[in-house]
């Protein structure tokens, strides 16, 4: 949920035996816009993207489809390729934090060490795509625990992530804060 404004993202993640998919609802604002977005990234044990999917929900039900090969080559929903996110391996969905445990997932980067990338930048509510310059550097690693940099090598926006032990990303600080949900056998042995 975003730290200011109005926002919320419901994620479910899991291992599907192959490969790890993500399927999310992001309600929010974006550019004074109003915005319902669906997506769902499939990927491959490495954590590198596979396919992606993103649909506004509501109006006219814009969708956009992207395919990759897990080495950098990217095609749209009916296969003709996307030569202008070449060499990218992740993606970076704009009104998500969660995005960024991506790339700290697949790099596994050691405390000191950074990467440089690119990413296939996806923005909301315009479902518009194009590469963008990333680095991340991992700050402290604990096993319960860790920070990484985030840095726009284009904007120079940064901000340090807080994740938790499975290096899923915890804050976007000033931005966006996860929130844990109850159970509902939590909820139901509540007393009201």
């Amino acid at each position: 949920m975003p730290w200011e404004g109005t926002g919320l993202e419901h994620l479910h993640l899991w291992d599907n035996g192959t490969g790890i998919t993500i399927e999310s609802v992001v309600i929010g604002v974006e550019d004074e816009t109003p915005y319902r977005l669906w997506y769902e990234l499939s990927l491959d044990r490495n954590w590198k993207v596979r396919h992606c999917i993103l649909r506004l929900l509501g109006g006219e039900n814009q969708s956009l489809q992207l395919s990759s090969d897990g080495t950098g080559h990217w095609s749209d929903a009916v296969g003709r390729p996307c030569p202008a996110l070449e060499g990218c391996l992740d993606v970076d969905i704009n009104v998500t934090p969660f995005t960024n445990t991506l790339p700290i997932q697949r790099l596994l980067l050691s405390p000191g060490e950074s990467a440089d990338l690119l990413v296939a930048y996806l923005s909301v509510p315009d479902l518009q795509f194009r590469p963008m310059r990333q680095r991340y550097t991992c700050l402290e690693a604990h096993v319960d625990s860790g920070l990484y940099r985030y840095e726009s090598l284009e904007s120079g926006f940064s901000r340090d992530l807080p994740v938790d032990a499975q290096r899923l990303v915890l804050d976007y600080p000033g931005i966006w804060k996860r929130v844990e949900m109850k159970s509902l056998q939590d909820s139901l042995s509540s007393p009201a």
